[in-house]
């Protein structure tokens, strides 16, 4: 798999994109050693470059630097915890699909979490610098590839796919504040 031309084709081409993934196996293995484990690392290395070696401004503070081991194993604790949200959110998929019209599908559900996440780990690039971590909020526009990709992988009917979005999202949101609070609380590492 071309991590980086699928990456560039559901950013740029998202529809066209999700045709094309749903002819292809939906082998959950395959896409978390493939894909989640390459994209999972953006947020994890830039994250630990960012709070490790460059700093993040602290109101009061100033800069400060999280020491290495502990931003070695926040960065290692917050890549498990992005591959672990990508597989709950597409138990959930799969789970509510019903709820929206769509079908039960563990491996379609599983290829539109991956997916749709693709902005979020994305923008994990912006955690190197104090200054654009705001910009992590890009990665909203996995949103807008999960609403997209609703039809064609679960086959939600379109009326349908908005209101089955919000929980998704709501949820996804959820998991990683949560998971970016207890890399924070345990190793004093932000998270994404």
């Amino acid at each position: 798999m071309n991590v980086v031309g699928r990456a560039k084709a559901i950013l740029t081409d998202p529809l066209h994109e999700w045709e094309r993934i749903e002819r292809e196996a939906g082998d959950p293995a395959f896409l978390l050693s493939r894909y989640v484990a390459v994209l999972a690392l953006v947020p994890a290395v830039f994250g630990f470059i960012g709070t490790s070696f460059i700093g993040v401004t602290m109101p009061g503070a100033g800069v400060v630097r999280t020491p290495g081991f502990d931003g070695l194993f926040g960065a290692i604790f917050g890549y498990v915890m992005t591959c672990a949200t990508v597989l709950l959110l597409g138990l959930l998929i799969e789970l509510l699909a019903p709820w929206f019209g769509g079908r039960r599908d563990f491996d379609s559900a599983f290829k539109l979490a991956v997916y749709s996440f693709t902005p979020v780990w994305l923008a994990g690039i912006f955690l190197v610098l104090p200054g654009l971590r705001f910009l992590v909020l890009t990665g909203l526009y996995g949103v807008y590839l999960l609403w997209l990709g609703m039809p064609t992988l679960v086959k939600a009917p379109e009326r349908r796919s908005r209101a089955f979005v919000l929980p998704i999202a709501a949820c996804a949101g959820l998991l990683l504040y949560l998971a970016a609070f207890a890399q924070r609380l345990v190793f004093g590492t932000p998270g994404l």
